[in-house]
């Protein structure tokens, strides 16, 4: 398995594993032509420093991604965090390594970036993820709150 960078040839496999799950089949568009909102989010994620989407890879095949986002800030002493968003696996890859060796990659690439911490948020109904994320070791220290905005 290879982990790397993806690039806008991997978007409509990543956007696959994005609606691959319960609730990404109902906020996610799987057609071809892919919708040209997610090659314009994959422009900016690539413009902005410390925004890194990363798949990985068996075969020639996305069969995992993530999303990695260091954001500097003033609390902590000046403290950067690490925000991890939008984990998938292939459902036919659940549970075989894919989605630790991913965390355990962008967690790598946060201690080289500096960062003091690691966090990420999982929907609530996602008890399996849960359970995965506090056997890497997260812990839920923190009530998330989300507000939803309407798209323009």
């Amino acid at each position: 398995m290879l982990i790397r960078r993806a690039t806008e040839e991997d978007l409509p496999a990543i956007v696959r594993l994005l609606a691959d799950d319960p609730l990404g089949a109902t906020r996610e568009r799987v057609a071809e032509p892919l919708a040209d909102a997610y090659r314009a989010a994959f422009a900016a994620m690539e413009a902005q420093t410390g925004n890194e989407l990363l798949v990985a890879v068996i075969a020639d095949q996305v069969v995992g991604c993530l999303q990695l986002t260091l954001i500097p800030g003033l609390s902590r002493l000046g403290a950067t965090r690490a925000q991890i968003e939008g984990v998938r696996v292939a459902s036919a890859q659940r549970g075989s390594g894919i989605g630790e060796a991913l965390m355990q990659h962008a967690i790598a690439r946060a201690t080289q970036a500096g960062c003091s911490l690691v966090q990420l948020t999982t929907d609530a109904t996602r008890a399996d993820a849960r359970r995965f994320y506090e056997r890497l070791g997260f812990e839920a220290t923190h009530v998330g709150l989300k507000l939803q905005l309407s798209a323009g």
